[in-house]
């Protein structure tokens, strides 16, 4: 095993060793396990989004509600006619 240097609060320490103590670890050992479990969350969470994706890769924006960019378009041509109708035109 190897072994690192780490440098920590007063207060991160102190909550280590309540909690080693609580634990019945050692400081060390609470360290590694906190650590491994961060990083086997962050898998997980990876592992996750990917296979969402792969369930339901995304497209090229029509979905159920239609397609996202011909109805923005088509708003923003209503928006700014309107807008010239009430400024009586250029």
């Amino acid at each position: 095993m190897r072994q690192t240097l780490v440098q920590l609060t007063d207060e991160l320490v102190a909550a280590l060793d309540r909690r080693a103590a609580h634990d019945g670890i050692s400081r060390s050992r609470l360290v590694r396990d906190l650590l491994g479990a961060a990083l086997s969350s962050d898998q997980e969470l990876d592992r996750a989004l990917i296979a969402g994706y792969e369930s339901q890769p995304q497209s090229d924006g029509a979905d159920a509600w239609g397609d996202l960019a011909a109805w923005s378009e088509m708003n923003a041509r209503r928006t700014l006619a309107s807008l010239n109708e009430e400024d009586g035109g250029w």
